[in-house]
């Protein structure tokens, strides 16, 4: 898969790379691209329907774990497309 990333998810990104207390954090969060790129099925991803949330044409979005069992976890929010080939990244921040 390709990942696009919407302005908000990039700076989002840029802002954890920016912020050295945050390197284990940006370090769970670059693992989680890199496997959604390549298995978007890996147990460890934990990905399922984000129900109230919809993208801007009414695509079904996903969460995907960045982090797990942490005070404010963060997760990557996606939704397929815009090709067939694609993923959305939507936004990269702590669990809501």
């Amino acid at each position: 898969m390709i990942l696009k990333f919407t302005p908000t998810a990039r700076r989002q990104l840029q802002e954890l790379e920016r912020d050295r207390s945050l390197e284990k954090r940006l370090k769970a969060v670059r693992k989680t691209l890199g496997l959604m790129e390549t298995n978007l099925r890996h147990p460890s991803l934990n990905t399922h329907e984000y129900k109230s949330l919809k993208g801007a044409k009414g695509e079904k979005v996903f969460e995907a774990y960045a982090e797990s069992r942490t005070p404010a976890a963060y997760r990557v929010f996606w939704h397929y497309g815009p090709a067939k080939d694609e993923i959305t990244v939507l936004a990269i921040t702590p669990h809501p």
